[in-house]
């Protein structure tokens, strides 16, 4: 089987459809959640996310909108993005993020696999750091963990007793759609980001996200352009911070 991994879209509709189409054929689509949130589009990525079934987790923005409680622990520019959108959505798109599953997720077609928005223990969690990789990979039985929330594309894989970190490798300068393939070894355990496809912050601007075979074992990772003035556009037509435009070009 073949999963087409999704995180961290945020609103950006460019980015998502230079998506769907570089990822080509997928069975499972599995989206770890922030569909919404910074970007100018949140109706129409849900609107073009909403056919798709498969495993569809809420991320810490998801939530926001939904709770407005949750305002306090964003910063001035997040939380403006989250209040906006809060106004902008549909009853029906808003339906559709309260019905996001919380995870951790399991599926009973991967087995030993989970998927997660920030970590296991919390959906607003960031692994950042290898003692927090760590730390969740001792603290799971599971051999695959796959999570956003950290908009940084790579893995971290437990290899007896070792921690290795595994970052793709790109030509920055493609102006078409690259991949970095990852074969899974059997008896090594693994926290896998597929990256962000709306605000990656590694550096990279182009779009991020994975595709996992499942029988071959191999994670490919993918980055490819897309339309970012478009998307800049948007954001700033929509009277959200400049911010929010200027880091999309910036990968950070």
């Amino acid at each position: 089987m073949r999963l087409l991994i999704l995180a961290d879209v945020h609103g950006n509709l460019e980015a998502l459809e230079v998506c769907l189409k570089a990822a080509g054929e997928w069975d499972l689509l599995v989206n770890l959640g922030d569909t919404v949130g910074y970007g100018a589009d949140p109706d129409a990525v849900i609107e073009r996310l909403r056919p798709f079934d498969g495993i569809r987790l809420r991320g810490n923005h998801d939530h926001a909108v939904l709770d407005p409680k949750l305002q306090e622990s964003f910063n001035p520019v997040a939380l403006q993005a989250v209040q906006w959108t809060r106004t902008t959505l549909t009853p029906g798109n808003r339906e559709w993020l309260a019905k996001l599953s919380i995870g951790p997720v399991e599926d009973a077609r991967l087995r030993g696999t989970q998927f997660v928005h920030g970590s296991p223990a919390d959906e607003d969690e960031y692994i950042l750091s290898m003692p927090a990789a760590q730390r969740v990979l001792l603290g799971s039985s599971m051999q695959i963990i796959f999570f956003g929330h950290t908009h940084f594309q790579g893995a971290v894989e437990l290899r007896d007793g070792e921690l290795h970190s595994i970052r793709p490798s790109y030509d920055l300068q493609a102006d078409t759609p690259q991949r970095c393939d990852l074969a899974l070894e059997a008896d090594s355990r693994y926290l896998i980001n597929p990256g962000s496809v709306g605000q990656p912050r590694d550096g990279d601007w182009r779009l991020a996200f994975a595709l996992y075979d499942t029988d071959k074992r191999l994670v490919s990772f993918w980055r490819a352009p897309y339309d970012l003035q478009q998307a800049q556009k948007k954001i700033l037509a929509a009277g959200l911070p400049q911010r929010l435009a200027w880091r999309l070009g910036e990968g950070r």
